[in-house]
């Protein structure tokens, strides 16, 4: 496997250092890029930058000091400032704020196609959930392998410097996925707990109620949506706008999701400009005509779905668009599909029509770690 895979124990603050010293030249190198595009695509300069994410920082520490903690340790173990570290860290908050202010003068950079398959439509008989991740190209990301003071496991995806991940699975059954989301009430200066941060609590809950809670029990600073899954058969989608939230547990054995609110009337959100092209609805579709029918779903068809490129360069699989300027290019990071019965995740270092899937299984890991 390509992707860097940590093992992290201890406290918050002891996982966080050891991340930042395994992480060090990624972190710098994805500092540079986020600090870059702050200012291009955002028309933040990083003086401003620093400041929001210093106010962020300090409302983490007296609301989420476990996450906090965590960016201290990156920043201890990298040789970074913390208010750098704490920039990458609510750079989703900076990021789809300005994206939605500044709609006119920013190409919509969502792609991420999200999918979840119950047991009742799989080959196997188990739950599986997974996503294309799309961003940009050059951010450097890591497998996280975390063992919790209280015994809990966590399998996941993250980009280098942002503390727990954000795609992954836990040892009680647990499953997420997302989708990047705006409407034209985000505001990043409401300070709540942050999406990454969500993402790390949400993959350390043990049930499925606890992990809805993460998501809905209070308000957000920008749009996003959640796919959640627990074994052995429940799957929830919850499309979160700052204020309000929309949830339906899967009737159906299949269930997709992208970039763009189902039914943003009914939730009462307005989306901003950049969120009303095709691209989404067009992967959502396309998404839906793959998993359709009476077919059992197994391994091998989900990751051809997610090879998809009907409708290029703003496919299911997303390259970098030539007719775009480099430095402004979007493409499929990773992409992930999880078997969360098996406890093991599938994981593509780039576009997967380019790059092979790597299987990584708790069971493989902890007996790795006991030396068993």
């Amino acid at each position: 496997m390509t992707l860097p895979l940590l093992h992290l124990s201890g406290s918050p603050y002891e996982q966080g250092v050891a991340h930042g010293r395994a992480l060090g030249r990624q972190i710098a190198h994805n500092l540079d890029i986020y600090f870059a595009r702050f200012e291009r695509e955002a028309k933040l300069v990083p003086d401003e930058v620093i400041a929001r994410a210093r106010r962020y920082a300090e409302a983490l520490e007296a609301s989420a000091p476990d996450y906090h903690a965590g960016m201290r340790g990156i920043a201890a173990g990298a040789g970074q400032d913390l208010d750098r570290i704490a920039a990458l860290n609510v750079r989703y908050e900076l990021l789809y704020y300005q994206f939605g202010q500044n709609a006119t003068n920013v190409r919509n950079p969502d792609g991420c196609t999200a999918f979840a398959v119950g047991p009742a439509a799989s080959a196997s008989g188990h739950l599986l959930i997974g996503e294309n991740w799309d961003w940009i190209p050059e951010v450097r990301g890591a497998l996280l392998h975390t063992i919790e003071p209280d015994g809990m496991e966590t399998l996941g995806f993250t980009e280098a410097g942002i503390f727990g991940a954000k795609i992954g699975l836990n040892s009680a059954g647990i499953g997420l996925v997302i989708n990047g989301m705006t409407t034209t009430d985000d505001d990043w200066s409401r300070l709540s707990l942050p999406f990454h941060a969500r993402c790390r609590a949400i993959l350390r809950s043990r049930d499925l109620d606890a992990a809805i809670a993460v998501v809905v029990a209070a308000p957000r600073a920008c749009a996003a949506n959640f796919l959640l899954a627990q074994t052995p058969d429940r799957l929830v989608n919850i499309e979160a706008a700052p204020e309000r939230t929309r949830r339906w547990d899967a009737e159906e054995a299949r269930l997709c999701h992208t970039n763009h609110f189902l039914d943003p009337r009914a939730l009462g959100v307005v989306e901003p400009e950049i969120e009303r092209g095709p691209d989404s609805q067009d992967r959502l579709a396309r998404m839906r005509t793959l998993l359709d029918g009476d077919r059992p779903l197994a391994f091998e068809i989900l990751a051809a779905a997610l090879r998809d490129s009907e409708g290029a360069p703003d496919a299911i699989c997303r390259h970098p668009d030539p007719t775009q300027p480099p430095e402004e290019r979007y493409a499929t990071v990773v992409s992930v599909i999880m078997d969360l019965h098996a406890q093991t995740l599938w994981i593509s270092d780039g576009p997967p029509d380019q790059a092979p899937y790597a299987r990584v299984a708790l069971a493989d890991l902890a007996a790795m770690q006991t030396g068993m």
